[in-house]
């Protein structure tokens, strides 16, 4: 309901899609119904994947909106690939890229055809700012 509210703005609207809380849970009908006794021995259990509902942002909800996605990751030599691969498949404007050893202190903002790394100067520095900062130019550019 949202996205199509904020779709009637067109390209004035934006859509800050903080990261994922997680890519999995555990659906209601597999869930204990009563606490899970230690005595029973060790114990399984199956996640389901979330639904990816970026697509369904861009394609039917809001499709003029500027978009910016997140994309965490722990290996350094993937990151910027896969932050390729989301703005493409996910006709993302934007992805804030980082690293989970270093998400407090750097980011690499990833545009088709560009990145931009994004670092804290020092430990007074907010890093959120920054990308605010830089989101909301890349936003002003993008409606011109």
């Amino acid at each position: 309901m949202v996205a199509t509210s904020v779709s009637t703005v067109g390209q004035r609207g934006m859509f800050y899609l903080a990261a994922a809380v997680s890519d999995f849970y555990v659906p209601w009908d597999s869930m204990a119904k009563h606490k899970i006794q230690s005595a029973g021995g060790p114990l399984e259990m199956r996640l389901s994947q979330v639904p990816k509902m970026l697509s369904v942002l861009r394609d039917q909800w809001a499709p003029l909106a500027f978009c910016v996605s997140f994309k965490l990751e722990t290996n350094s030599d993937i990151l910027v690939q896969k932050a390729n691969m989301a703005l493409n498949k996910y006709k993302m404007n934007i992805v804030v890229a980082n690293l989970l050893a270093t998400y407090k202190d750097q980011v690499i903002i990833v545009t088709n055809g560009a990145r931009n790394t994004v670092r804290t100067r020092n430990s007074d520095d907010d890093l959120e700012e920054q990308i605010i900062k830089l989101l909301a130019q890349k936003h002003s550019k993008y409606i011109c």
